[in-house]
């Protein structure tokens, strides 16, 4: 080479290295996030402008295995896999995010813990942060807590990501991207692809070797099962394969099939369902359990869960409400009951082996409803025999000496009527009308009748005051017992008279 060339050829810039040869993820220690900074107002991660985004790194997450949810406790998912990035989809769709336990039940059809387990996991991921968190108080209507979708500081780190804040004295959460090193961007370019597709429930295996249409194998995802927008399926399933199902119905011969004479199979007895599924040993306990604290009087103030323990074995053992009813009324009903749960304990300990089959079941039962129809009879007649009293001849009172004072107090009643009433009593003599006596009645006699009818109060009993107000009348009434007892007797009569009230006299 001249030395005239060489000048040339030291202007040529060098070749940009390939992005293979780069590091796409930095290797991490590892991806948690304590409870204590799962709040928006303490997390290190940055708010994510939009769902597509945020979807990047919850995929980002998913395949980078930064993240073992096994490695902080001991029970729920094994690893951050399909079913995360699910609920994470129903999540990106939300402005703002605040779902509720039971939309994310409808719309992925998990249950209730299991929807809550992914959540913790997102939490713990650095990918949602508190903004409010939710109530759910016993007999409240329960509130949904409110997220922030977040992107973790070891997404940005991993990327290479460049991130300014949006003003000075801003938070950090509120940071804003400026641009990505060159290593990240084939990477990025990849989680976009992940983040435009849906993930949806995997499908039962089909018979065939050859895979269905449309699914893809994907190492970071952990077998998931992508489904892109031109290969969806409609909620029936139609328009998804080109074979058509309905060639693989089969249809019973008539031989197998019963005539108009021939008895029907007995038909299996199908067992409880909640929301469409089939409930297991531990959700028979529990519906028993809230059936028990509706129906009950004494058990609303339990705990379901623990009702749910005490029940275990009459749960286990096919017991229906009506059958745990029935047995409380055979062992009979406490007076005073202080802690429901242990008298509950109490009185079912040994009903399943005492009432060990459903016929004899089905005997209490009906003998508990026979007791109640019973009970509601003597209702009745306890009702129409006091109306009866009520409306009938009135009954002298059996103490001797509170029919003599009712003999003075109707003697100077009827004394008052004269004096009232001179012209119909004694005609025209003026000198009876002179010498009629006052209506009076003493102080002593006064207090001595308002004790009697205070004890007769307590026992439940309005017939002295009910009977100075037919006597006299209310004005006359109040003037000798007080307007309180007299509001109360006839409080106590129409209570009596109220066939949605029940009192005992002793």
């Amino acid at each position: 080479m001249s030395a005239v060339a060489a000048p040339a050829a030291v202007m040529v810039p060098a070749p940009r290295p390939a992005v293979d040869d780069a590091v796409t993820v930095t290797v991490l220690p590892g991806l948690f996030v304590p409870e204590a900074r799962q709040w928006l107002s303490t997390s290190t991660g940055r708010i994510a402008p939009e769902g597509y985004s945020w979807m990047q790194a919850v995929h980002w997450v998913a395949g980078s295995g930064l993240y073992q949810p096994r490695r902080h406790r001991s029970h729920g998912p094994r690893s951050f896999g399909a079913t995360t990035v699910r609920v994470a989809q129903e999540l990106a769709q939300l402005s703002p995010c605040r779902p509720g336990i039971e939309y994310l039940v409808r719309r992925t059809g998990l249950s209730e813990r299991s929807v809550e387990y992914h959540l913790a996991m997102l939490r713990e991921a650095g990918l949602l942060a508190y903004v409010v968190r939710g109530t759910r108080v016993r007999g409240e209507t329960a509130q949904a807590s409110e997220f922030a979708r977040m992107i973790p500081l070891e997404f940005d780190q991993a990327l290479g990501i460049r991130t300014v804040l949006r003003g000075e004295g801003a938070p950090e959460y509120t940071r804003a991207v400026t641009g990505i090193a060159e290593a990240g961007r084939e990477l990025m370019a990849k989680l976009a692809r992940k983040a435009s597709r849906k993930v949806r429930k995997p499908r039962a295996k089909l018979s065939s070797k050859r895979p269905a249409t449309g699914a893809r194998e994907d190492g970071e995802q952990g077998g998931m099962t992508v489904v892109s927008d031109e290969v969806r399926c409609t909620p029936m399933q139609v328009g998804s394969s080109s074979v058509s199902t309905a060639g693989a119905t089969s249809f019973p011969p008539e031989s197998k099939l019963t005539s108009g004479d021939a008895k029907s199979p007995t038909p299996k007895k199908s067992k409880a369902k909640v929301g469409g599924r089939k409930l297991n040993r531990v959700g028979r306990r529990f519906q028993l359990a809230r059936e028990l604290t509706e129906q009950v009087e004494w058990l609303r103030s339990c705990s379901v869960p623990r009702i749910a323990w005490v029940t275990r074995g009459v749960a286990d053992a096919g017991w229906t409400v009506s059958e745990v009813l029935a047995w409380l009324h055979v062992r009979g009903e406490a007076a005073q009951v202080r802690r429901g749960s242990g008298l509950l304990a109490v009185l079912l300990a040994g009903a399943e082996t005492v009432l060990d089959t459903p016929a004899k079941r089905a005997a209490a039962v009906e003998q508990w409803h026979a007791s109640q129809e019973a009970r509601r009879r003597h209702r009745i007649e306890e009702v129409r025999a006091e109306r009866e009293r009520h409306d009938g001849s009135w009954d002298s009172p059996a103490g001797a000496a509170l029919k003599r004072e009712l003999e003075v107090a109707f003697t100077r009643i009827n004394d008052a009527a004269r004096n009232l009433h001179p012209a119909v009593a004694y005609g025209s003599d003026e000198h009876a009308q002179a010498n009629a006596e006052p209506f009076e009645i003493s102080e002593r006699e006064r207090a001595s009748m308002r004790e009697e009818a205070r004890a007769q109060l307590r026992l439940g009993s309005t017939d002295l005051i009910e009977d100075m107000v037919y006597a006299l009348g209310r004005t006359e009434a109040e003037l000798l017992f007080g307007e309180d007892l007299v509001r109360r007797a006839q409080q106590l009569d129409g209570f009596a008279r109220s066939s949605l009230t029940t009192y005992k006299t002793q």
